[in-house]
């Protein structure tokens, strides 16, 4: 065979092979090496990729590598060319989205690798765990005139997985090595730090021209965090979600995980930060890019292309995560705090129709849902910005952002779902919200493909059109002892606010309300708001059985004018 066949035939095995190796020569071509090392350095200008010690094909340091194959193939094809005699094309275009896109593809071929969590670490307390600490001198892109740091978590406790990370610099990739050096450990565990990253956060002079602010993380599954100007976190968003509602018995949800970065180093004076990520669980792989905005609201494009290993009941996209306490329409009794949550309601804006549904923090499972075809948004909102509505100086929930999600392109037939379940204190999500498509990916066959941008901000972040809603309060007033309620009747009281009301007369608005089939005696009252400058109206109702919901609607209307978005208050099960 001759010697080009021979090289040819390493290049057909890398295809099926992650594992690499120096540049720019493949890990089954060891026995080359030393023929081909002259060759190499002839052609590193044609073809270059790191230069690292060469290594034994069994060493456990090749995975820490993870040089991209679609590098490695190029030069392989170099090489081969150059000894045949035939010349050779020039190198390919920059790492891109459709590179971690063949990476998910190939990835989806092949049965899901678990990654064992080495004990000692997992064991980890929270305190020991807060004790490893990231050293800011050690970020990356510091002496680079980069507008953007990267700083990166420890592993160890919940976040036991190793990230593979990547820079692309002027088109190329390298590995980015986080050693244990970047860390210093300021508690008493033994044995730490060490090497690795289970997460990263980026930093930007989001407040201050001259003080960098954290903007965005990213750690644990595939959960990601923003703020915008004057935020501090709260909500979180994830890439996917898969049978967080309905899974069969034996699964139960799962949780896809991050595991490969490749980020775009940004020039100085960027004001966006680009990266690609790889998705992978049991059933599912994903390719993903992200493009970071960081501003008063900040703003992260993602596109996402999802391929499936096996069946699954159903995927969440844009998935949204959230925790409701207590708050004006359900208070907690002892606490000294009015409100206690880091979202307040589910916004929606359809084709023609905007929505405003309350959270709850309900007793069990409480799952509703909005049926659309290509809708035009929805969020977990924080609408209420009053530090006076939540009282507590070290949570500060009147900072916390709301998230807007906005489809990019046409997301089909599907519904918005919202997954509500009890918590008992603050310390738990217990919300979810995103978009179910109806058409799944078919497993083992093409992926499907959305695109969004998900806002983090605070207040006026996307205001439906004409008058929203303010507030919702549950309960009766003062009441006649000689003339009881009636029983299991219920009163709420909603408080609408926004330009469409100004300047109208008292009697020239009108209140409609609906309910399902579990209420009867429905009456609506709507009168101006004096203090406010708004408009309430009050609802009166009685729920028929107290083991299943009831679902109210209400919007304000001036003749045959929409003045206002819908309220529809979901009362979950006794």
């Amino acid at each position: 065979m001759g010697f080009a066949s021979v090289l040819s035939g390493c290049l057909r095995a890398v295809k099926t092979d992650r594992w690499l190796t120096v540049s720019p020569l493949l890990p089954r071509c060891f026995p080359l090496l030393p023929l081909l090392a002259p060759l190499s350095v002839a052609l590193t200008p044609a073809c270059p990729l790191p230069t690292v010690p060469i290594l034994s094909p069994r060493s456990p340091l090749l995975a820490a590598l993870d040089l991209r194959a679609r590098r490695a193939r190029q030069c392989a094809a170099v090489l081969v060319a150059a000894l045949a005699g035939i010349g050779f094309a020039p190198v390919a275009a920059a790492f891109g989205f459709e590179d971690a896109a063949r990476e998910a593809a190939a990835l989806a071929q092949r049965p899901y690798q678990a990654v064992a969590a080495q004990p000692a670490l997992a064991a980890l307390t929270y305190d020991e765990y807060r004790a490893v600490r990231f050293k800011t001198e050690r970020s990356l892109w510091r002496d680079t005139g980069s507008p953007f740091q990267l700083q990166f978590f420890p592993i160890g406790r919940g976040s036991t997985r190793p990230l593979m990370l990547h820079e692309i610099v002027e088109g190329r990739v390298r590995a980015i090595d986080v050693p244990a050096a970047v860390f210093r450990n300021d508690g008493p565990a033994a044995g730490l730090p060490v090497a690795g990253a289970a997460g990263w956060r980026a930093h930007f002079a989001l407040n201050a021209p001259n003080r960098l602010d954290e903007v965005v993380v990213f750690l644990g599954a595939s959960y990601f965090r923003a703020v915008g100007a004057g935020l501090q976190y709260g909500l979180s968003a994830r890439g996917l979600a898969i049978d967080s509602v309905g899974a069969a018995e034996n699964t139960g949800e799962e949780f896809p995980a991050f595991t490969t970065y490749w980020f775009e180093r940004p020039a100085p004076g960027a004001r966006a930060l680009r990266f690609f990520a790889l998705l992978d669980s049991p059933r599912a792989t994903g390719a993903y890019e992200f493009v970071v905005r960081p501003g008063a609201a900040t703003a992260i494009d993602v596109r996402a292309r999802v391929h499936l290993r096996a069946p699954v009941r159903q995927l969440g996209i844009a998935p949204l995560t959230s925790m409701f306490l207590a708050g004006e329409n359900q208070p907690a009794a002892g606490d000294y705090r009015p409100e206690v949550h880091d979202s307040d309601g589910l916004q929606i804006a359809l084709n023609g129709e905007w929505l405003w549904r309350p959270l709850v923090n309900p007793r069990g499972v409480f799952v509703t849902s909005f049926a659309a075809t290509s809708p035009r948004g929805f969020g977990l909102m924080q609408r209420d910005r009053a530090f006076t509505s939540y009282e507590d100086l070290e949570a500060r929930y009147d900072r916390r952002p709301s998230a807007w999600v906005e489809p990019i392109g046409d997301w089909g037939a599907g519904r918005v779902q919202l997954l509500q379940f009890g918590t008992p204190d603050e310390t738990h999500d217990n919300i979810g919200a995103w978009w179910v498509p109806d058409r799944l990916p078919v497993p083992g066959g093409a992926p499907l493909e959305w695109a969004w941008r998900v806002h983090f901000g605070g207040a006026g972040l996307a205001p439906p059109p004409g008058a929203w809603v303010t507030q919702s309060r549950r309960g009766h007033g003062w009441q006649d002892a000689a003339r009881p309620r009636e029983r299991d009747a219920h009163q709420m009281h909603v408080d609408f606010a926004g330009p469409a009301l100004e300047g109208l007369a008292a009697d020239a608005v009108s209140a409609v309300v609906t309910g399902n089939t579990n209420v009867r005696g429905l009456r609506a009252i709507a009168q101006p708001n004096a203090a406010t400058g708004g408009w309430r109206v009050t609802v009166d109702f009685q729920r028929l059985d107290p083991r299943q919901a009831v679902e109210l609607r209400a919007f304000l209307k001036a003749g045959e004018r929409t003045l206002s978005e819908t309220w529809a208050f979901a009362l979950p099960p006794e």
